[in-house]
């Protein structure tokens, strides 16, 4: 599938050429190189709506992957080389424009063997040509028809043209002589010879009484500007009223088609790269029977666990909307708890009136102790729950709606190297009487995405790393460290970073999230705690100390009617080890 291309006759081709074999559909966005990357994250969302619509096609293995790029057939060469395809199925010529590189580059430097289509592909195969001199490609063009005509009870017809004005043998017409041996031992194939003083006339007059042309390119020391397939073959291809496939066996391709820029430049070719491949939108995962079929065909697990403190206004409508959508009327959630951080309104009553377990962090593991903070409850989510996957969403959402939900879990149903994902969606923040649209998210822009892009320019393309609506695979969650306050979302992200890559992560759009805004001065709490997981990683990261000499109080200034004053309150982030390291969690999960 390339972007601004018509797919039709490429995909058309390759189920004629699969038969019982798999079609593997890849998404390519080609970007201009003046452009940035990121701007191709609406049109790499609409090439995976379209990939997957392929899904349930017999011949089609499932690929949500879209790869964008400056360089797209440099990215194409690379895929091909990670997946090691028998054929790259290419259109002509839009495809090479779309991919920006000439076809002299492109067919000089392959990757694979090549099948590339021209005219329309008819919906039923009955008689196939195959124009034949026994050059390098002979072998592959009638292999690939042999393949095709038996997966449509096709006559193959092979046509080997001699020039007319000669009495004698060519010989120019030797090699045909090694694959004539072989065309008289198969029974599917009825050859023909034909004389002619103009070969191209000559297969275009007989194309009309076919319905698919397959020959190889011509093979050329140095290709013409123009006729990169060959003269005969381009004009084959480009005038014939049957569908044609032109063949090109791979040549020795070079280990690197590109040159990695240094610096910053090649960090933000990387980040602009991922944000348009890895950004989704939750109304990609909207049809939830897809994401049944996904889940049951992976044979996983999901768990759904609500991180709670004094939410009585809004956890019940949480609960009640998740539940009806996810549990009752589609069964995409295996669990659902309630992890409260020890309320002292009705929220743990609340959520066991609608049948949910409820659990007080506090009174987990106690063996361990008991500490303030969310990133405690969501630690011990995980000795609490048992899914395979693992998603949280905060109980004080006014505006809740399931894609909260199968937003976050889509992703990592679609593609297998998914690990992580967090959600992101546009906060209203409240001042006196108005609402300014984009106002929430403070402490997201005066502090965790400007120490992402100081010291983890990586992470710099993640639009709220502060986001309560997240999740990620129990595997790789449960060897992570977790920090109990408010610097557990940014560490994790970083530690999945580190573990797993960049694209391991992915970030999906869900929309607008209302929700009770906090006091600046606890903003400003939350951001000294942030501040603190992050040098956290950095030691680990230079295995030097300086939070050991860093204050981890914090003054705070109070106001009162006649005056103000300095108070300190200890914000000490602290961490908890990896779940799998917990004996008891062992014990519960021996796998």
């Amino acid at each position: 599938m390339v972007w601004g291309c018509q797919n039709d006759p490429a995909l058309a081709a390759a189920r004629l050429i699969a038969g019982k074999g798999a079609v593997v559909p890849i998404g390519m966005v080609g970007i201009s190189p003046d452009e940035s990357l990121s701007t191709a994250a609406q049109p790499a969302q609409e090439v995976r709506k379209i990939l997957r619509g392929m899904a349930r096609d017999a011949h089609m293995r499932a690929a949500n992957r879209v790869y964008v790029s400056h360089h797209p057939w440099e990215e194409l060469v690379e895929v091909c080389q990670e997946l090691d395809p028998d054929l790259l199925v290419l259109g002509w010529p839009c495809y090479f424009s779309a991919l920006r590189v000439s076809p002299e580059k492109a067919l000089g430097n392959l990757p694979c063997d090549l099948v590339l289509i021209g005219g329309k592909m008819p919906g039923r195969i009955q008689q196939i040509l195959v124009p034949i001199r026994g050059g390098p490609y002979a072998e592959l063009a009638l292999r690939l028809s042999l393949e095709v005509a038996e997966g449509n009870r096709a006559q193959v017809t092979t046509l080997h043209l001699v020039p007319r004005e000669e009495q004698v043998p060519s010989r120019t017409d030797a090699p045909f002589r090694g694959i004539e041996k072989i065309l008289n031992q198969l029974e599917e194939v009825q050859p023909a010879v034909e004389e002619t003083s103009d070969p191209v006339e000559t297969i275009l007059a007989a194309s009309h009484r076919y319905d698919l042309v397959v020959m190889g390119a011509t093979a050329q020391p140095e290709f013409h500007q123009t006729k990169a397939i060959g003269p005969v073959a381009e004009r084959i291809i480009r005038e014939s009223p049957a569908g044609v496939m032109i063949v090109k066996t791979k040549r020795p391709v070079p280990a690197n088609f590109t040159s990695e820029e240094a610096g910053h430049t090649a960090i933000s070719v990387l980040v602009d790269k991922w944000f348009a491949e890895n950004t989704y939108h939750a109304n990609e995962f909207s049809d939830l029977e897809y994401l049944i079929e996904l889940k049951r065909n992976q044979n996983l697990t999901v768990s759904l666990a609500l991180p709670a403190l004094n939410e009585a206004d809004t956890v019940g409508n949480v609960i009640r909307t998740v539940k009806e959508a996810l549990v009752e009327c589609a069964p995409i959630l295996d669990e659902i708890v309630l992890i409260d951080s020890d309320s002292t309104d009705e929220t743990r009553e609340i959520a066991r009136e609608l049948g949910v377990p409820v659990y007080v962090h506090q009174a987990v593991l106690t063996r361990y102790g008991a500490r303030p903070g969310k990133g405690e409850a969501l630690w011990k989510s995980l000795y609490l729950t048992s899914g395979d996957i693992l998603l949280w969403i905060d109980t004080d959402i006014v505006n809740i709606h399931p894609r909260f939900v199968y937003g976050i879990l889509g992703p990592m149903l679609a593609r297998e190297d998914i690990q992580f994902v967090k959600g992101f969606y546009r906060r209203p923040l409240r001042v006196g009487d108005k609402i300014q649209a984009g106002g929430g998210g403070r402490v997201t822009e005066l502090t965790a995405r400007p120490l992402l892009n100081l010291f983890y320019p990586e992470l710099s393309g993640i639009i709220q790393p502060l986001s309560g609506e997240y999740g990620g695979r129990r595997a790789v969650l449960e060897k992570m460290a977790f920090f109990s306050g408010y610097g557990v979302e940014i560490g994790l992200l970083i530690d999945v970073l580190d573990c797993c890559g960049l694209n391991a992560i992915a970030q999906v759009d869900l929309l607008e999230r209302v929700h009770h805004n906090q006091a600046l001065e606890s903003l400003s709490k939350m951001s000294f705690a942030i501040i603190q997981a992050v040098i956290h990683r950095l030691e680990r990261r230079s295995g030097g100390s300086i939070l050991e000499d860093v204050n981890r109080t914090m003054k705070l200034i109070r106001y009162e009617p006649s005056r103000f004053f300095l108070d300190i309150e200890e914000i000490a982030e602290r961490e908890r080890p990896p779940m799998i390291e917990i004996p008891e969690y062992r014990e519960r999960r021996p796998a």
